[in-house]
């Protein structure tokens, strides 16, 4: 199970005496994760994968940019999001590109209360990786927040379609289906 965290890695670093382009590995690497992911026969099983998805995500291949990265999510993690912002506007200014610092300063956007910037920075990240089933569930909860249960519920499902075991998601899920079993559509 801890093997399957380092495989994004792994696959990067066999890949590079062969003359497979970092990108390409990483590409066929998170391949292989979002397979094993649908596969997932337990919940501990799908959160490794996950965590080698997340793994994968973090790392752009700048070292300047995971440096930016690094910087930001631990002020993220210290509870300034203020510093965070900044440096995730750092972060995408240098590689607009790197879906997960889009998916990151979103994230900010949320904790700030701007969801209009949040869903903004979601649609970009869905733009560059559109199996982001991180984004697909932050896009749920911002449309939760609005009250907007229908659109929130198809962010939601469409989560669970890549990663099934997507607790979070499926208890909203479950909820909303529960509550409206039965209502006209």
């Amino acid at each position: 199970m801890r093997g399957l965290r380092t495989l994004a890695m792994v696959v990067l670093v066999l890949a590079a005496p062969f003359g497979i382009p970092a990108a390409q590995a990483r590409d066929t690497s998170l391949d292989a994760l979002f397979d094993l992911l649908k596969k997932a026969k337990t919940a501990a099983e799908a959160q490794t994968v996950e965590g080698a998805i997340w793994v994968a995500w973090m790392h752009s291949g700048d070292a300047e940019a995971d440096g930016l990265m690094q910087l930001g999510a631990a002020a993220m993690e210290a509870g300034d999001p203020e510093a965070a912002l900044a440096v995730f506007d750092k972060l995408v200014a240098r590689r607009p590109d790197f879906a997960e610092a889009w998916n990151k300063r979103a994230t900010v956007h949320y904790m700030m209360g701007d969801f209009a910037a949040s869903v903004a920075d979601i649609q970009r990240t869905l733009a560059l990786e559109p199996r982001h089933f991180g984004a697909l569930s932050g896009l749920g909860l911002i449309y939760d927040a609005l009250g907007k249960e229908q659109p929130a519920l198809r962010a939601f499902e469409a989560a669970l379609r890549i990663h099934p075991r997507l607790p979070g998601a499926r208890a909203y899920v479950d909820a909303v289906r529960e509550k409206t079993a039965g209502l006209p559509i």
